[in-house]
């Protein structure tokens, strides 16, 4: 790819480094997705847009796909088809059925390790509150994660469940879905340079004006440091980690909120997957993928893929790297 070189491992934290800002740079930010969403990009001062316009736009975005695939919000669709969707098959829209459509797809090519229907044990976990099932709880649901029981009818647009109490969370794949939105909001207006994040998803458009982007990650268990720094430019960027959403239980293990499908408990080789391609709907399904696979299967997936890297961090802190990537000397 046009990024292989050598990573430098003084990395920054899991946003973009920006130096000199330039008066045609705008940012703004919101909340949304349950996560902060940001974006940057630069404005021709002759191309007749304005920032007002092109945020609120952003912003529509963003809120309307929340709005749609949000499962801890009632009113949504996708929270409907979890009550519904068992009983018989349920209409939805097209955004969400691209969404869902391409879950199935991911699931399908990692075997399983991504599964939107992790949710059907998911839902046990209360991060907030510190509580995670028991094992005795686990056991009776676990037959519930599998994707293979969600059907789709592409003709119908519909969604059906052949089991009562399958649940799906789009936790893996939304946010990096609305990032892909944005940016063709974006291109639509003509702009060419660009970021736009939500939280540990990101995609870069073009350049930053004569130079390129400079991302980072995030040091798992030391956020404040650094662990890799990546110039990229016209990529998708997608981290998952065990530090973003976990708790310390009794025992003193970690409990964070990617669970491995097979076990219905977190996922425990990595702390840290970073994966880079062309859209953010890909990278946020694989960076979970592949953190549920582990070093080994994970690095096979990806080298497997056109136009796919990633860095991975274990549980001794050893840095990984794709095919596509050089590590530091």
């Amino acid at each position: 790819m046009s990024y292989k070189r050598v990573l430098n491992a003084l990395a920054v934290s899991a946003a973009v480094v920006s130096t000199n800002v330039l008066a045609d740079w705008h940012s703004h930010a919101i909340k949304a997705m349950t996560t902060n969403i940001e974006w940057s990009y630069w404005l021709d001062a002759s191309s007749g847009e304005n920032h007002a316009a092109i945020d609120a736009e952003l912003a529509t975005v963003f809120r309307e796909v929340d709005e749609v695939m949000n499962r801890y919000t009632e009113s949504s669709e996708l929270s409907h088809v979890n009550r519904t969707a068992a009983a018989h098959p349920v209409v939805v829209s097209s955004p969400l059925f691209q969404v869902l459509n391409s879950s199935i797809e991911m699931s399908r090519l990692s075997d399983g390790a991504f599964d939107m229907t992790f949710a059907s044990v998911g839902y046990l976990y209360d991060y907030r509150e510190k509580r995670q099932p028991s094992q005795s709880v686990i056991d009776p649901a676990i037959s519930l994660i599998n994707y293979r029981l969600v059907i789709l009818d592409k003709d119908n647009q519909t969604i059906y469940f052949k089991k009562p109490g399958v649940r799906l969370d789009l936790g893996g794949v939304a946010k990096g879905y609305s990032v892909d939105k944005a940016v063709e909001v974006l291109i639509g207006r003509g702009i060419k340079h660009a970021r736009v994040s939500a939280g540990g998803d990101m995609r870069l458009l073009g350049s930053k004006r004569g130079e390129e982007w400079v991302i980072g990650i995030k040091d798992p268990r030391q956020p404040e440091s650094l662990a890799v720094r990546l110039p990229l430019s016209n990529v998708a960027v997608s981290t998952s980690g065990d530090y973003e959403r976990y708790f310390i239980d009794d025992d003193g293990d970690r409990v964070h909120h990617i669970l491995s499908p097979s076990t219905g408990k977190p996922a425990a080789e990595l702390q840290s997957v970073t994966v880079i391609g062309e859209e953010a709907i890909d990278t946020d399904a694989l960076s979970t993928a592949v953190f549920v696979l582990g070093t080994q299967r994970g690095l096979a997936l990806i080298d497997s893929l056109t136009g796919v890297d990633a860095i991975l961090i274990d549980q001794n802190r050893n840095m990984h790297y794709s095919a596509g990537l050089t590590s530091p000397q």
